[in-house]
């Protein structure tokens, strides 16, 4: 479950933790951007005295060629920072996009499988892929350019007081209407992100759901209905879109006409100040040289604030995304918790925790109140044990194994796998239904196994009785297959995900329902695999109401009434 979206302060807080983690990048940032600045105060020095001295002191060409070639290497100087900026900025964003991705997929890892499918996939892979993108301008273009804005106009404003200290107050008294209307207009564009990143998160879902969904909706007819929701949502990402993308433009509108107005000021002062009809103050000793620099100057005293304008919009991003993603790190419903819990219990209680059996101690569960699922539980599993879990559908069966797994959290006791916390111990799992990955069969059992062998996968895949299905094939076991098992029945899909135990060779195998759904053929094979790792003395846990699988336990688990007992 989700939690509440968090405030804006939350948000804030959490962008500048990842902000002080990466401050040397920052910094570096900042320094390629402040010589940059520097560099163009220089450039325009040389062109304005170039024009002085051609114009005025008609100088000859001689004279002139240092001062261009001291223009050029001011540009060329100028560009070098702009791209040592623009890598660094970059280098900044890609360390926390990454550090980012890893407190997702640490989530996703502690919250398990229960507890991620409670939001659609198309909502996951957007806060994966989209959501942290969108940090990027945030941390590579507005936050060093906040300290640019401040620094590179001070160092052209101190330059331009001392050409002429009555232009240099036109700069200052112009200066704050910008970041002040910035800010007004900015106050909007941050909740309209935020609504654009929950409307696409919910949108990419839905569909992705109809897509996976689509032969069940053309069987009950449900297609136009579903067709109709997805265009009332992509109508409605329409409409956000085109609200933020308003509030932007009259942001970049609101800089540009202040910063022209300054600027036209200042250009009446120069010219009139040069036309001999202004003499107060330092405008009597105006030259082409110093009007000119003054002028040339003026732009790029606002060229910071500028670029922080048309980077506005990425703080408001970040703020939407960040706010999203927050949220799913801040999911109270996590199997984190029980791995956390397990933690300490397992420190109080180490010394009697039993390295040779699975323990539940008064371990009670309840999804809603009044149901209660399992209710102050205690058992003993032994190490190579087969135990059978039997019981009415809903009596608890399935939500035992998730325990045991690490994939739910009580609501109180304590699990200990062979004296580790469930949720840290490595284990098989097999559901009811398997889990492939496009690929080949051997991508598939190496993703328990990366280092495994051709003739180990040769051979688990003969261990699950799919050797005849192996031989018949020219590939081997680098066929190909689906996520959705294509080319494969249900019961082949199944032995091919239970091929993986074999290569991994896990002490611990979890079942739900191996046979469910399966053929004769199929549930024979699972059987005999079954057998196999029972004989290999592997501890098997697995729910069934087939009559072979609790020929095959040596203990059997009756679940029901919140209960636990042996049959």
């Amino acid at each position: 479950m989700r939690a509440p979206a968090p405030d804006s302060r939350a948000v804030r807080r959490w962008l500048s933790g990842l902000t002080s983690s990466n401050r040397s990048w920052l910094h570096g940032t900042v320094a390629a951007g402040t010589l940059a600045g520097v560099a163009t105060i220089v450039q325009m020095v040389f062109l304005a005295r170039i024009v002085h001295l051609g114009v005025i002191e008609q100088a000859p060409a001689r004279m002139l060629a240092p001062l261009f070639l001291g223009l050029i290497l001011a540009m060329v100087f100028r560009a070098m920072a702009q791209g040592v900026q623009s890598h660094l900025a970059a280098k900044c964003s890609e360390q926390v996009r990454r550090k980012v991705r890893r407190q997702i997929h640490q989530h996703w890892r502690h919250s398990g499988p229960l507890v991620l499918r409670q939001s659609s996939a198309g909502s996951l892979a957007r806060e994966w892929i989209d959501h942290v993108d969108a940090l990027h301008g945030y941390f590579a273009r507005f936050v060093p350019q906040i300290t640019l804005s401040l620094l590179v106009p001070l160092i052209i404003l101190v330059f331009v007081l001392y050409l002429d200290w009555l232009a240099g107050i036109f700069l200052v008294l112009s200066a704050p209407l910008i970041p002040l209307f910035m800010a007004l207009v900015g106050m909007g564009a941050e909740k309209l992100n935020q609504q654009h990143f929950e409307i696409i998160s919910r949108l990419s879902g839905q569909f992705l759901d109809k897509v996976r969904g689509l032969t069940t909706l053309q069987l009950f007819g449900q297609t136009s209905s579903a067709a109709d929701l997805l265009q009332q949502r992509s109508d409605q990402y329409r409409r956000i879109t085109l609200k933020t993308l308003r509030v932007a433009f009259l942001s970049s509108a609101v800089l540009e006409f202040f910063a022209s107005v300054a600027i036209a000021v200042i250009a009446i002062y120069i010219g009139f100040g040069l036309l001999g009809y202004i003499s107060y103050g330092p405008s009597s000793e105006l030259t082409l040289f110093s009007g000119l620099l003054i002028l040339l100057l003026a732009p790029e005293f606002f060229q910071p604030l500028r670029t922080l304008s048309q980077h506005y919009h990425d703080r408001a991003a970040a703020l939407g995304a960040g706010a999203e993603i927050l949220a799913r790190l801040e999911s109270t419903d996590s199997a984190s918790v029980v791995v956390e819990h397990c933690s300490d219990e397992a420190q109080i209680r180490g010394s009697v925790a039993n390295n040779d059996a699975i323990e539940l101690r008064d371990v009670s569960l309840a999804f809603r109140q009044g149901h209660q699922i399992l209710n102050n539980v205690s058992l003993t599993l032994n190490r190579g044990d087969a135990i059978a879990l039997t019981g009415p559908t809903g009596g608890g069966k399935s939500t035992l194994l998730h325990l045991l797994a690490g994939f739910l959290a009580p609501d109180s006791g304590d699990i200990n796998l062979f004296g580790e916390p469930a949720g840290s111990f490595a284990f098989g799992w097999l559901g009811q239904s398997g889990f492939l990955v496009q690929g080949t069969w051997a991508d598939n059992l190496r993703l328990t196994s990366p280092e495994a062998s051709d003739i180990a996968i040769d051979t688990a895949l003969r261990n699950v009785g799919l050797g005849p299905l192996l031989d018949s094939r020219e590939s081997g076991i680098f066929s190909k297959v689906s996520e959705d098992g294509q080319g494969l029945s249900g019961g082949q899909a199944r032995r091919l995900s239970l091929a993986r135990t074999f290569v991994a060779d896990y002490d611990l195998i979890l079942l739900d329902e191996p046979t469910a759904g399966l053929d004769t053929d199929s549930e024979i094979f699972v059987l005999e695999a079954m057998h196999k790792l029972s004989l290999a003395g592997k501890t098997l846990v697995f729910s069934t109401h087939h009559q072979a699988l609790l020929a095959l336990a040596n203990r059997v688990l009756r679940v029901s009434d919140g209960e636990v007992k042996d049959v």
